[in-house]
């Protein structure tokens, strides 16, 4: 058997669901793209994205002596429709990824398991990465061959639809390289039109900025007001364009334990979410991705589906976190009462506005 067979059937072996090998280069118009993308300022609360940038234009950016890049896929398809809860206004939507473990963990275990068995067996150095390294994947998986990337910028794959986990391994094995998957997205632009928020401004753009997914994870502050009823009931993350993808009519349901949906990530009850604290939130989300946010960003996305629910009944949901500790929690709180009780919230603002010291949440009172 050849070098890339053995690795391609340990690989597989492992859990992995596909194996596709790449360079440790990437043209200079994936640079410009990013160049591009933080000019405009879609980044938002993203930083790092500015700071790492000049790391991710290639991964022999990051590690001068990559040669070759192994790009593995673990599928994660669903089984049911993911965008089945949106109608359901009491319940909150949780992104697909995030429904059972954090797919870092899982994936990365299996990762460190094949590169020491890479090193040790051909005598190589090795590196690995689950996206959380200044390393742009998705250009990665696309020239490997993995899929390719959509007109909503995620990868799609003519085998696993929408849902594919990503990871690598870098070595300084010369290997061949496979040859890059055809955009296949021809006239379609199902991913754009569906977007809430009106994310895309334009095939292969996106401004994190109006992405729920960012709104949800990412951002720390308050949502902006004008984008917090396009939010819906969705929690955490958000799945509208990989989930219309026509594409997935090839995707399979995972095979993967870790990834099936555990009940309580499924469509929970936003009256039983809201009254969370801290140590409630910790072992509600153990083991999960979701942990990362904390529990204040969480509860926040909580309120503001709370606020869009239509559900009168939530408004006392609400009102019990007008005098939390998290200001980021008041001031959601605030909104959502605001929207599903006004008469209530005037009755309380005087209460509440001359104990409150935020600015932040004073604006909330008052607007």
């Amino acid at each position: 058997m050849t070098l890339r067979g053995q690795i391609d059937t340990k690989a597989l072996a492992l859990g992995f669901d596909a194996v596709r090998v790449t360079s440790a280069t990437l043209p200079q118009n994936i640079g410009a793209d990013l160049d591009g993308f933080l000019q405009r300022g879609y980044q938002g609360d993203m930083g790092w994205l500015h700071d790492t940038r000049d790391s991710r234009r290639s991964p022999d950016c990051l590690w001068p002596p990559a040669r070759s890049v192994i790009m593995l896929g673990v599928n994660y398809g669903p089984p049911g429709d993911p965008l089945a809860a949106l109608s359901r206004q009491d319940r909150g939507i949780i992104s697909v990824y995030a429904r059972n473990e954090d797919y870092h963990d899982v994936i990365k275990k299996r990762l460190k398991i094949l590169a020491r068995w890479i090193a040790e067996k051909f005598r190589s150095e090795v590196k690995v990465f689950v996206d959380t390294a200044p390393l742009m994947e998705k250009p990665l998986a696309a020239r490997a061959g993995l899929g390719w990337q959509g007109k909503h910028t995620n990868l799609v794959s003519r085998d696993f639809g929408s849902w594919l986990f990503l990871g690598m391994v870098m070595t300084t094995l010369k290997l061949p390289s496979d040859p890059s998957e055809a955009d296949h997205c021809g006239s379609c632009r199902a991913c754009l039109d569906v977007c809430p928020t009106d994310a895309f401004p334009a095939p292969g753009q996106i401004d994190a900025r109006r992405c729920i997914s960012y709104l949800t994870i990412e951002h720390k502050g308050p949502v902006p007001r004008d984008l917090r009823p396009l939010m819906g009931n969705r929690i955490y993350g958000c799945d509208d364009c990989l989930a219309v993808c026509p594409w997935n009519r090839f995707a399979t349901q995972t095979a993967e334990y870790a990834f099936l949906p555990r009940a309580e990530l499924s469509s929970p009850r936003l009256a039983d979410l809201v009254d969370l604290d801290d140590a409630d939130f910790r072992t509600l989300f153990r083991k999960s991705a979701i942990k990362r946010i904390g529990r204040d960003r969480f509860i926040r996305n909580v309120l503001i589906a709370i606020g869009n629910s239509g559900t009168p009944l939530l408004a006392t949901a609400a009102a019990r976190r007008l005098g939390d500790s998290a200001a980021l929690v008041r001031g959601a709180a605030v909104w959502a009462l605001k929207r599903l009780d006004p008469e209530r919230a005037a009755k309380l603002k005087a209460e509440y506005l001359a104990e409150e010291a935020v600015p932040a949440v004073r604006e909330e009172w008052q607007a």
